[in-house]
């Protein structure tokens, strides 16, 4: 498994340059490293923010799980979602609702066909919310289908 955390990660991590804001890092509570996150203030209505995680190295014909924690904390907060980048149009994943503050995990299957996945985009859509934040972290990818719950 690889281990793309933000704090000690190996992942080669950018943000997207033509979207309308950044991620930024935002400390853990127990204090051992950092999150990506979005605050709810930061930005217009339906504005964007990327953050894309390229892939190296990822076997032809073989399948990955791609496994995250997210939180939508906050009221309309607005949408997570998750690209891959050899499927442009939608999203492998999406989410736009927090029930509660608290910390979820995500899983995707990645197959790699002919065309290799060469990158995983976070995008994180600005809701009507003015409070919360939107954020992920311990981004890991193994070797295989997705372990079940």
């Amino acid at each position: 498994s690889v281990d793309c955390s933000f704090s000690r990660g190996v992942c080669d991590w950018k943000q997207d340059a033509d979207d309308d804001f950044d991620w930024n890092p935002a400390d853990r509570e127990r204090g051992d490293g950092y999150y990506m996150a979005v605050p709810a203030f930061v930005g217009h209505k339906n504005d964007m923010g990327r953050l894309k995680l390229l892939l190296t190295d990822l076997k032809p014909k073989s399948s990955y799980c791609l496994i995250f924690s997210y939180r939508l904390a906050g009221e309309k907060v607005g949408k997570l979602r998750v690209f891959l980048a050899n499927k442009k149009t939608a999203p492998a994943w999406e989410e736009n609702k927090g029930k509660d503050e608290k910390w979820r995990t995500g899983k995707i299957e990645i197959f790699q066909g002919a065309e290799t996945t060469n990158s995983v985009t976070f995008e994180s859509e600005r809701g009507k919310g003015k409070t919360g934040e939107i954020g992920v972290d311990n981004v890991i990818l193994i070797s295989g289908p997705c372990p079940e719950d």
